[in-house]
């Protein structure tokens, strides 16, 4: 039944076979070995031809680090945007506790996200935090915008903060958005002298921001 049906419920095979929801459940668990799974949720299917493309650009890019190690990865410039509510309650693991067998139960009740947010804009490199810039209520997030941060705000902060940096060359690593492709923004970036890396479309996981920045920083900023 579970082979030729994997969304069949325990219930369902109890009935079948007429047998107890306990014995069906510990011969699909215990004998048989199965465990129901919900299916792994991904932004886009890929197509053949972008798969292909992925697996290239992700090849060119170790290519890159084989030839020049340490000096390739010192000139990655990397960024993104993310919203940061106000006030983001506690996760349900952050609230665990050390108790004896005589301490109380303690009730936490669920609360929501403020509808307050604000959005971060930061761009880092292998040394830290390079800029970061909160978006003022009512200002677009869109192609000008993106060009004048880049042209205002992040090439005097490298100048700034990384002395050495302009000169060898930045390497910027954005996702594919539409703000970061426009052609004004390509423009932009020719006149900084700034060669944007390869980032295959639709790959939230190879994005650095998001892969390693965004998360811990809005479990640290939970209940605060």
């Amino acid at each position: 039944m579970i082979l030729e049906n994997r969304r069949v419920t325990i219930d369902e095979v109890a009935n079948h076979f007429e047998i107890s929801h306990g014995s069906a459940c510990d011969i699909i668990h215990n004998r048989l070995g199965f465990r129901k799974v919900c299916a792994r949720w991904v932004p886009k299917e890929f197509t053949e031809e972008q798969k292909n493309n992925r697996v290239a650009i992700c090849q060119r890019l170790l290519d890159r680090y084989a030839n020049k190690g340490e000096a390739f990865l010192t000139r990655i410039v990397t960024g993104d945007e993310t919203w940061v509510h106000h006030f983001a309650p506690e996760s349900k693991r952050q609230t665990m506790e050390w108790k004896h067998l005589g301490s109380p139960v303690k009730k936490k009740f669920k609360s929501q996200p403020s509808a307050g947010k604000v959005m971060l804009t930061i761009f880092w490199d292998s040394q830290g935090i390079i800029l970061e810039h909160y978006l003022e209520r009512g200002t677009a997030v869109n192609s000008v915008w993106y060009s004048e941060m880049l042209s205002t705000e992040l090439k005097p902060a490298i100048r700034t903060k990384r002395q050495g940096l302009l000169s060898s060359g930045v390497l910027l690593l954005h996702d594919n958005v539409r703000p970061h492709t426009a052609i004004h923004t390509l423009q932009t970036l020719v006149k900084l002298c700034f060669t944007v890396l390869e980032h295959p479309a639709y790959s939230p996981d190879l994005a650095p921001s998001d892969y390693h920045l965004f998360g811990p920083l809005k479990d640290a900023l939970k209940g605060c």
